[in-house]
C-alpha cells in the first residue's frame, strides 16, 4: 500500500464511520475482515479515487455485504 492509497482508505474508513454513527475503529474491522481493504479498496485506487464519496461508500457497503458483514 502506498501513501495515496492509504489516505484514500483512512478517508473512506472515516466517512463510512461518520455515515453510520460508529468509531472508524469499527468500519475498519468490517472492511478489513471482508477482505476490502487488501482485495477492493487498494488494488482498485487508481479507480475507486476519482468516484464520488457517496457512490463510493454504496459500492463498498455492497462488497462487504456480498462477503456476510454489514456496514
Amino acid at each position: 500500500m502506498d501513501e495515496s492509497s492509504m489516505t484514500f482508505t483512512i478517508y473512506m474508513i472515516h466517512e463510512l464511520a461518520n455515515a453510520k454513527g460508529v468509531s472508524p475503529g469499527e468500519v475498519y474491522k468490517v472492511l478489513k475482515e471482508s477482505g476490502c481493504i487488501d482485495n477492493y479498496m487498494v488494488p482498485h485506487y487508481d479507480v475507486l479515487h476519482t468516484m464520488g464519496t457517496q457512490y463510493l461508500m454504496d459500492d463498498i457497503r455492497g462488497y462487504v455485504e456480498s462477503r456476510g458483514g454489514a456496514l
